[in-house]
């Protein structure tokens, strides 16, 4: 039967990308499983930041429960809100510098591409030692 159904492309207002706010924090705090009192804390001390609406009130996004729930299990090894601030922190440049890092090896690629002889010449030959156990 669904062969006979067009398909049907679906738009971003359809599905809305992981930051978009859509969550009251009533229902936030339900999805992280979290008290509402402890997603007010959170944003207090700047662990997960949710966007406001013109009235001031908070919308939790995806990525925000996702976080939540990171921050609750980070709670649960026994890290304080400073150390936990701090990793958050940490993780957030390591994503920004991979994402760089990427950037810079396509552009990398695409000089090599473009000057094949200067690829070959910075090419090195690595050798792979393999020691056996005895």
């Amino acid at each position: 039967m669904s062969e006979d159904l067009p398909k049907r492309e679906l738009s971003n207002e359809e599905h809305p990308d992981d930051d978009a706010g859509l969550y009251v924090i009533s229902v936030a705090a339900e999805l992280s499983g979290l008290h509402p009192q402890t997603l007010r804390q959170y944003d207090r001390l700047g662990l997960v930041s949710p966007t406001r609406t013109i009235g001031r009130n908070r919308r939790y996004s995806l990525r925000d429960i996702a976080s939540l729930r990171m921050v609750q299990r980070l709670v649960g090894e026994g890290i304080n809100h400073a150390g936990i601030k701090r990793i958050i922190e940490l993780e957030t440049a390591m994503a920004n510098m991979a994402l760089e890092v990427a950037k810079l090896r396509i552009e990398v690629n695409a000089l090599l591409a473009e000057n094949p002889t200067i690829a070959q010449k910075t090419k090195k030959q690595s050798n792979v030692i393999v020691y056996k156990e005895d």
